[in-house]
């Protein structure tokens, strides 16, 4: 039996405790495990405010311009507008951070955007020209990628903890399904419950104050990376077939979303599609507790399966039907997000990492853009609603056939199971 030392205390001398050669057992739910790190809670609380209103923006646009211009065309290009010329401009704010770190970047940036909003909502209210809403709502591209730095935090956090990264980034894809499912909520119950521009000001106040609260957790920021000749992450082997993988995905989501809406037609089309980041959501953190990881390419064969569920469901005319059909077709999405992002992690270098994420977010963005076009003129041309739900399933099997003749993923893969950080994981695609 060891021997215990003398150690003074206020009250004399007296044996130094014993403690166990391990430390006290951490929660046994993965979760509770991340948030036991200190910082983490705050800065999650903060990223989640400051992401809500990516939900909240495209329907308080198109609230607020189409009650004022009575156009739903010229709302939904103002919307669109603000949406391509995010897609353009977060790449370079997210390089930005990457080189001068989050807080120095995100703060400004969310500033300037907050404005863009503001002075929209009062071009609005003063009946601005109809042109001049463009010019002006190009002004909120500079909003942050909040979900981005979460995630660049989380890699910085769990660096060499492979399962806590793949549960963290469960976590993050969970939180984004949240946010789009009570972003367009918060926007149509604020507009009607107020003046159609409060949805617009209600996002700019959230986005502001959350990247304000993000930004004051100092201890938990990844350190800026030193500066070196590495060019853009489009030039790394393996980024660009990733990103057109992403693309087709986007194509999934925004097809799904237009064709659901155009089938149903009616006030309760928000919350039957609002389903799907639901099963999405659910899955997301089930799949952040399992131990081991699907490949990509397995995530895409099982979206491409269970997109043929709405399809199906459609067919039979049933809104009941079509409500299960979607939570099924939502649960395949969180996973193949998550799975995806990983490689992401995997194959930029921490000096690109914002960068990086922000790029596979505008290629999704651009796949939504482009899926949502697509599914606009069939829902109009198509001899009947129900066709439309098959521009999903192809557009999944489209991102499965990339996947699997580019080989996504393959080299970085296994480079990180030579080292041991991915123990017993079968190949990303």
């Amino acid at each position: 039996m060891p021997q215990q030392l003398l150690v003074p205390t206020p009250a004399g001398p007296g044996l130094a405790p014993r403690y166990r050669e391990r430390p006290a057992a951490l929660p046994r739910n993965p979760y509770l495990r991340l948030f036991a790190l200190p910082g983490t809670r705050a800065f999650t609380a903060g990223n989640l405010v400051a992401r809500l209103p990516a939900g909240m923006s495209g329907v308080s646009v198109v609230l607020m311009v189409s009650a004022a211009y009575g156009s739903y065309a010229l709302a939904g290009a103002v919307a669109a507008t603000g949406l391509v010329a995010g897609a353009l401009t977060a790449p370079w704010v997210a390089r930005l951070v990457d080189r001068r770190g989050q807080a120095r970047v995100a703060v400004p940036a969310a500033v300037l955007a907050a404005l863009g909003q503001v002075l929209l909502a009062l071009c609005v209210m003063g009946g601005a020209p109809s042109w001049a809403l463009f010019p002006v709502v190009a002004l909120t591209a500079t909003a942050p990628n909040a979900g981005g730095m979460s995630r660049a935090r989380w890699a910085h956090l769990l660096r060499g903890d492979a399962a806590a990264l793949h549960t963290a980034n469960s976590f993050e894809q969970a939180v984004d399904e949240l946010c789009f499912m009570l972003g367009p909520v918060l926007a149509a119950v604020v507009c009607s419950a107020f003046f159609p521009e409060a949805g617009t000001l209600t996002a700019a106040a959230l986005l502001l104050g959350g990247v304000l609260l993000f930004a004051a957790q100092r201890s938990t920021e990844p350190p800026v990376a030193p500066r070196t000749s590495a060019g853009s992450p489009l030039r790394l082997p393996g980024t660009v077939p990733l990103l057109a993988v992403f693309l087709a995905t986007g194509a999934v989501f925004g097809s799904m979303e237009v064709t659901a809406l155009a089938f149903v037609d009616g006030p309760v089309a928000g919350p039957v599609l609002a389903l799907q980041a639901a099963g999405s959501c659910a899955a997301g953190l089930l799949y952040g507790r399992a131990r081991r990881t699907a490949s990509l390419r397995l995530c895409l064969a099982a979206m491409t399966l269970v997109m043929t569920a709405p399809l199906l469901a459609a067919r039979t005319g049933s809104l009941a039907a079509l409500a299960a059909g979607l939570l099924v077709a939502g649960m395949a999405t969180a996973p193949t997000m998550v799975t995806g992002m990983g490689l992401v992690q995997r194959l930029v270098p921490p000096s690109r990492l914002n960068e990086g994420m922000t790029l596979a977010v505008t290629a999704l963005l651009a796949g939504v853009a482009t899926g949502s076009a697509t599914a606009g003129w069939t829902a109009d041309h198509a001899p009947t609603p129900s066709l439309g739900f098959l521009l999903p399933v192809t557009a999944a099997a489209l991102a499965l056939l990339l996947c699997g003749a580019t080989g996504v993923g393959r080299p970085a893969h296994r480079a990180d199971e030579r080292e041991g950080k991915v123990p017993g994981a079968r190949r990303p695609c």
